[in-house]
């Protein structure tokens, strides 16, 4: 940024010309232009100083501006790299983005995609495993001045995320290259979290497992002794069927609820306010239709039992309906967005093709972390009394 001086240096003006007078003066003395360099030295540090703090000050506020208007701002790391990707004429091979622009991309997953903020999606940074264990086994109890008894006997496990990659595709037109360095950061992030999305989607709920390169979906179960990865079987229909006071809908949920209370091992957890429920896009207002009535006000409220918490996806089936508990599914990202290009295959279009590469991965805790219903709703058949 080039610093306008003009009006705002004076009393440095004002000090460097009596300097310079000093200096032409042949009886001037050394204490005289010491104290006068001194000052001029003094009055040059005081008004770059202010005039550069007050510039600064309009860069923020005008940054505070643009971003409450929606605007794109960056910081000035990322400025930097996306004008040497402008300069450069795209992205050098094995460009990792910036820092910034990663958690950006990590905030908008979330912010954008309900179902993977709800499974609770994790950026490690830098790091590529998580370690998690028992914490009901995590204490030991004791006299108060008495030796520290027992010890900790919680079963500490790590997962590996660098074993698996999630790759996602950028075309990104030469003409792009030419609207600044805010719209190709903006593009490419967006980009980023719409690939992205796509493919944490279909892997944290339909996932394969190790033997496929793929994270173990929700809709998984995995043999303990073998380590099979099969589709989970169905635990039951549920028709959310109009009636009296909507007993049968809290009854039907109610019994998901208590399904979900015990673990694989037969020990009772809490999953009260913690339960999702996953849906195709085509019976969101089937689950809307249930759960809405009309108070004596004449409003209209929607709302399940239970507080589950109701997203939909398109990686569930029609007429399917998967629950799973809030922080029973370990699911994450880590390491940086690792640019490669492959300038040739795209040329003809005038375009150039990259990969960005980065590492991800996902499993349930246990079996019990996520359970699959079959949907069979028909209010037709019904007397149309949510009372």
């Amino acid at each position: 940024m080039t610093i306008n001086l003009e009006d705002t240096m004076k009393n440095f003006e004002e000090k460097k010309q009596a300097y310079m007078k000093l200096m032409k003066e042949e009886d001037s003395t050394v204490e005289q232009l010491e104290n006068a360099f001194d000052g001029m030295f003094t009055a040059l540090q005081e008004d770059l100083t202010e005039k550069i703090t007050a510039e600064a000050r309009n860069e923020v506020h005008d940054a505070q501006i643009l971003a409450s208007r929606g605007q794109n701002v960056l910081t000035s790391k990322e400025r930097k790299f996306f004008n040497e990707v402008i300069t450069s004429g795209g992205f050098d091979e094995d460009s990792i983005l910036p820092v910034t622009t990663q958690e950006r991309v990590f905030e908008d997953l979330r912010k954008e995609h309900p179902l993977l903020d709800a499974i609770g999606l994790q950026d490690l940074g830098a790091v590529t495993r998580f370690i998690y264990s028992d914490p009901t086994k995590a204490y030991a109890w004791g006299k108060l001045f008495g030796e520290i008894k027992g010890q900790v006997s919680t079963d500490f496990r790590d997962e590996e995320i660098g074993q698996l990659k999630l790759t996602a595709f950028a075309v990104i037109p030469k003409d792009m290259l030419e609207l600044g360095p805010e719209w190709v950061e903006r593009y490419v992030r967006e980009l980023l979290v719409e690939s992205y999305s796509v493919g944490l989607e279909y892997g944290l709920i339909n996932g394969r497992g190790p033997a496929q390169d793929e994270p173990v979906g929700l809709t998984k179960n995995v043999d303990a002794d073998t380590g099979a990865v099969t589709d989970k079987e169905s635990s039951g229909t549920l028709t959310f069927a109009p009636s009296e006071k909507g007993r049968i809908i809290a009854g039907e949920l109610g019994g998901v609820i208590k399904e979900l209370s015990v673990d694989e091992k037969g020990k009772a957890r809490k999953v009260l306010n913690k339960v999702v429920m996953v849906v195709n896009p085509v019976n969101v207002i089937d689950i809307q239709i249930a759960g809405t009535v009309r108070t004596d006000s004449g409003q209209w409220v929607t709302s399940l039992p239970f507080n589950i918490q109701v997203v939909e996806s398109e990686e569930i089936e029609a007429d399917k309906a998967l629950f799973f508990v809030k922080g029973e599914y370990l699911a994450a990202i880590a390491g940086g967005y690792q640019i490669n290009r492959y300038k040739e295959t795209l040329a003809i279009e005038d375009a150039d093709l990259y990969t960005m590469k980065q590492f991800a991965n996902g499993r349930p805790k246990d079996n019990k972390a996520a359970l699959i219903y079959d949907l069979d709703i028909d209010f037709d058949g019904g007397d149309g009394s949510g009372e």
